[in-house]
């Protein structure tokens, strides 16, 4: 479950990345947002700190919210919709109507790891496909906030895996490879399924090449942060 904020932190490595907001003071027009699937490129990009809330990053963080929602699902890292940004949002209600339920987590760092725990997982970037996967049973991770405030919380159960998951995400890490083989055989031919789809995407011209998506990648990461 969600813990209370155990307290604020000052570590070093937050120290240099320290946020600063810059106010609106104009609409932003953010192009529309998806969630893309499995093997786009930017599901294997190691994300880059964000160093300011902007209010384009705010668009972003609440567009993320409601791509989430219409997917039903409980958390989705920036990665997740081509965005090459260390953030991830979570509310384990998946429920729009719940939004004191929504946690943001912007440059997230997991501190403490307790105990394991093994447990069924999903991923919106593999839609129907689930497996098994050993995660610490408790965490506490530092990140900021949307306020550019850095927060401590520690966190266990469905709370904890779903931050390890997302976690994993802005890492380029995706859940099957965190399961043993075996396991991972079972699921081997439905990812191939979606490698498949994806490639052929390509060829009609609805995606461009691997190598013209982390071009555009590289780019994205100069323009936010």
């Amino acid at each position: 479950m969600l813990r209370m904020p155990c307290g604020w932190s000052d570590g070093l490595w937050f120290q240099e990345l320290r946020l600063y907001i810059i106010p609106r003071r104009v609409s932003v027009i953010m192009p529309a947002l998806q969630i893309i699937n499995y093997p786009h490129p930017a599901l294997r990009w190691k994300s880059k700190p964000v160093k300011s809330i902007t209010p384009q990053l705010r668009d972003i963080v609440r567009s993320m919210f409601d791509l989430m929602y219409e997917a039903r699902g409980i958390g989705l890292a920036a990665n997740q919709v081509a965005l090459p940004y260390r953030l991830f949002v979570i509310n384990l209600t998946s429920d729009p109507n719940e939004p004191e339920e929504e946690f943001v987590f912007i440059n997230p760092e997991i501190t403490k790891r307790k105990g394991t725990a093994e447990g069924e997982e999903g991923c919106l970037s593999l839609p129907q496909v689930y497996g098994d996967v050993k995660r610490s049973e408790e965490i506490t991770v530092e990140a900021y906030d949307l306020e550019g405030q850095l927060f401590e919380i520690t966190l266990d159960d469905l709370a904890a895996r779903a931050v390890q998951h997302e976690h994993d995400h802005i890492e380029g890490i995706m859940f099957p490879d965190r399961m043993v083989e075996a396991k991972r055989n079972e699921i081997d031919v439905l990812i191939a399924d979606f490698e498949a789809e994806f490639r052929h995407k390509q060829e009609a011209g609805e995606y461009p090449s691997d190598e013209e998506i982390r071009k555009q990648l590289a780019q994205l990461e100069q323009q936010l942060g």
